[in-house]
C-alpha cells in the first residue's frame, strides 16, 4: 500500500467516496423513470418492466462496484440510492407539471419524502452488501 493509499484509507468515510462514480451510478438509475416517462414501462408492461429495470440497475451496481476500485462499496451504493432518489425528487418536480400540468410525486405529498430516501437508502445498501461480498469472493481488498 503506498502512501496516498493509506492517507485515504485513514480518512472518514465519506471523504473516501468518489463523486463522478456516485454519479454514474445515480445516472444508471434515472434509466427507470426514463422509460415511465416516454411511456416504455406501460408499452412493455407493469409491473414487470419497473421490476426488471429495478433488477438491472441493481446487477450493473454490484458489478461495477463489486469489480471496480471503490474504497467503500457500501457507503458508495447507499450515495447512489440518495442521489437517484434526490434526482427523482427534483425531476418529479419538474417534469410532472410540464407533463401532465399539476404537480405530482413526493413534492406534492412531501409525507412520502422520508421514505422515498429510506427505501431508497436501503436499496443502495443492499447492493453495497452484495458488492462487498463479490469484491470479497473475488479477493479484493475491501
Amino acid at each position: 500500500m503506498n502512501a496516498y493509499d493509506k492517507r485515504r484509507r485513514a480518512a472518514p468515510w465519506h471523504r473516501r467516496l468518489h463523486p463522478p462514480l456516485v454519479a454514474g451510478l445515480t445516472a444508471v438509475a434515472l434509466i427507470r423513470p426514463l422509460c415511465s416517462v416516454v411511456g416504455l414501462s406501460d408499452a412493455l408492461g407493469k409491473p414487470a418492466t419497473p421490476l426488471i429495470l429495478t433488477a438491472a440497475i441493481s446487477l450493473t451496481w454490484i458489478l461495477v462496484v463489486g469489480l471496480g476500485r471503490a474504497p467503500e462499496p457500501v457507503p458508495t451504493l447507499v450515495a447512489a440510492g440518495l442521489g437517484y432518489a434526490l434526482a427523482v425528487l427534483v425531476l418529479s418536480g419538474i417534469l410532472s407539471p410540464v407533463l401532465t400540468g399539476r404537480l405530482q410525486g413526493p413534492l406534492a405529498h412531501p409525507i412520502a419524502i422520508v421514505p422515498l430516501l429510506a427505501i431508497n437508502a436501503l436499496w443502495g445498501a443492499l447492493c453495497g452488501v452484495c458488492a462487498e461480498g463479490l469484491r470479497r469472493r473475488r479477493g479484493g481488498r475491501s
